[in-house]
């Protein structure tokens, strides 16, 4: 990227982390340096942007560091790429950002419910805000030149203050033309597993042996650059994306597996 693509720069300090540190957003700084050893059995989560004619990007990808993906591995990847699929297959003009959080989170709770890690009804979860629980950040933000582009909050629109909601960097209706990260993620967070497992209100919707299995597990983001286009959206994120493809590449297949043309 750097000698033949003319990406010179980083659009920002990279997060690398491992095991239970990719559980923790902006891993990677002077008061928590990336010096964990990689271990068989942990996910990575990476990520990383260049700098291309002052222009930013911003890929995250979660893989194994073995190359196989466990049972428990795929429950929370599977669920975090299926909330990314349903919101790049929602995105249009005109679409509000803070319904695509939120069809975000209620694809990650009805993932984690299949699996039985929680239970009951995905609509109650959504209302006492479980969502937050398990992705603690917004659903992605502008991008341009700067990662965290201006614009988010055009005159007479404030931040949301619902939780999960107030963690997005934009409130606003989504127009053509406009280039925005879709990253949503899933991560075990003992602190904010202990408060929803000790409420009142939300305890009932834990399966606590199955949730407590994942304690130490980290977390899993995906983490797309898009453009909104006139009934859509185009990805300009090429990485592997599937189970299958990523356990492919691992073992050494090419990447992507036919060259991509642009017509």
């Amino acid at each position: 990227v750097y000698y033949y693509g003319g990406c010179r720069q980083l659009a920002y300090t990279c997060i690398c982390a491992t095991g239970p540190n990719s559980a923790v957003l902006h891993y990677g700084h002077a008061a928590a340096p990336n010096e964990r050893i990689l271990h068989d059995g942990d996910m990575a989560l990476l990520d990383m942007g260049g700098e291309y004619a002052c222009y930013c990007a911003d890929i995250t990808c979660s893989y194994p560091v073995n190359g196989k993906f466990t049972a428990d591995q795929r429950i929370v990847y599977n669920a975090v790429l299926a909330a990314q699929q349903a919101v790049f297959a929602a995105l249009r003009p005109g679409v509000e950002w803070t319904a695509m959080h939120q069809l975000a989170e209620r694809t990650i709770l009805a993932s984690l419910a299949a699996a039985e890690l929680l239970t009951g009804d995905v609509d109650t979860m959504m209302a006492h805000h479980l969502g937050a629980v398990f992705m603690p950040h917004g659903l992605g933000h502008l991008l341009g030149l700067d990662t965290h582009d201006v614009g988010g909050f055009p005159p007479g629109r404030e931040r949301a203050q619902a939780p999960g909601l107030k963690s997005l960097r934009m409130n606003r209706q989504l127009e053509e033309g406009m280039v925005l990260t879709v990253e949503p993620g899933c991560y075990f967070i003992d602190h904010l597993l202990d408060e929803a497992m000790s409420s009142e209100t939300t305890k009932g919707f834990f399966v606590a042996d199955k949730i407590n299995r994942f304690r130490g597990f980290g977390g899993v983001r995906l983490e797309d650059d898009v453009m909104i286009t006139v009934n859509g959206m185009e990805n300009f994120t090429i990485c592997p994306r599937t189970v299958e493809d990523v356990e492919r590449v691992m073992a050494g297949s090419p990447w992507p597996p036919e060259p991509v043309v642009k017509v």
